[in-house]
């Protein structure tokens, strides 16, 4: 068991508590005073013990300090970040090319050993988060810096590179941010790569967003494998390949000029738009068949995003816009009433 399970018993147990004294009160089940007393007795051990163990929230409060404590770890890493960066370059200058090459060295060095006492000395992981954010800032300043001291010919291998240590940090710890953070060099090395397979620069991959969708489908095949290596990060895989593929989808069916295929721009952008409608309306099928709530509701949020773009298009050069925007309005109704009717058929309420 690691923590997010150990928080997921806790607030079972905590809403089996509530649920018990509504029965109660409400005269639906009443359990004996003394299983009632050994139930309370095992929970309150079991809650005890897992906040020893893994240092889990047992309460409302705690739950909105470590809210704050992961948003003062996140701002506190990136302050940290900005001061190596900005460390470096002032007094670089100074420093003769054995000093920076040592310094680039033992930055990243230091800040990963300061990871693994951080994470042995709490376990909540704020610190080490924070340090390692630290550590990755150090390592591509490490690469970006000996690229430019040696004149070395910058290639994407660099994200690679980059992606690959930032990995070991989100795998070995944990870390759910780095693990975010790895995968969007990896997206970068990727698309860089397969700009290159079409004879342009790889520092140019950025200008033809189908650079981007193979790094989208490989890791929703990812994080729809369920492997055990990585089931506890399946979702971040999931949710961040669906959004680059839906964003890569966006671009490219509001500015067809930008793709590979030899078409027409408007036939283009028809058909990724058409692309984008069966690719949300799949995703939200799929994700309600194997119940991942964060597929259904990215698929959900960038169907709407399609079809108010239609919108747009079809009528805002044209109608009042006190008529385009009663018509997005009832729309909205209509949308709401259907997904509320799909509701009512998943619970079995009404039939088909």
């Amino acid at each position: 068991m690691n923590r997010e399970q150990a928080q997921r018993r806790v607030d079972r147990i905590d809403a089996f508590t509530a649920e018990l004294i509504e029965l109660e009160r409400e005269g639906v089940l009443a359990l004996p005073v003394s299983q009632r007393r050994e139930v309370e007795i095992y929970h309150s051990t079991l809650q005890r013990r897992m906040a020893a163990d893994f240092d889990v929230d047992t309460s409302s409060s705690q739950k909105q300090l470590s809210w704050g404590m992961r948003i003062a770890s996140f701002l506190g890493a990136l302050a940290l970040s900005a001061a190596v960066f900005f460390f470096f370059y002032r007094f670089w200058g100074s420093l003769t090319t054995l000093g920076q090459v040592v310094i680039l060295v033992a930055a990243p060095l230091l800040a990963t050993l300061g990871v693994e006492f951080a994470a042995r000395r709490e376990r909540t992981f704020y610190f080490a988060s924070l340090i390692a954010l630290v550590a990755v800032a150090a390592f591509v300043l490490n690469l970006s810096m000996l690229g430019q001291i040696f004149n070395i010919v910058p290639t994407p291998n660099a994200f690679l590179v980059w992606g690959v240590f930032t990995l070991l940090l989100a795998y070995g710890y944990g870390l759910r941010l780095m693990l975010v953070a790895a995968l969007t060099f990896l997206v970068g090395y990727l698309s860089a790569t397969v700009g290159t397979w079409s004879g342009a620069y790889w520092l140019s991959f950025g200008e033809r967003p189908e650079n981007f969708l193979l790094a989208g489908v490989l890791m929703c095949m990812v994080g729809a494998a369920r492997l055990p290596m990585q089931r506890e990060f399946a979702d971040i895989y999931r949710v961040y390949g669906l959004l680059v593929l839906f964003i890569t989808i966006l671009v490219l069916s509001n500015q067809g000029s930008v793709s590979y295929l030899p078409l027409a721009n408007v036939t283009i952008e028809y058909l990724y738009q058409t692309a984008g409608f069966v690719l949300a309306g799949l995703t939200i099928w799929f994700g309600i068949r194997r119940h991942w709530p964060g597929v259904v509701n990215t698929g959900s949020t960038f169907f709407v995003i399609y079809l108010y773009t239609k919108f747009f298009d079809w009528w805002w050069d044209w109608l009042p816009k006190y008529l385009f925007f009663l018509l997005v309005g009832l729309i909205a109704v209509v949308l709401l009433l259907v997904m509320r009717r799909l509701h009512k058929m998943h619970r079995g309420e009404v039939t088909a």
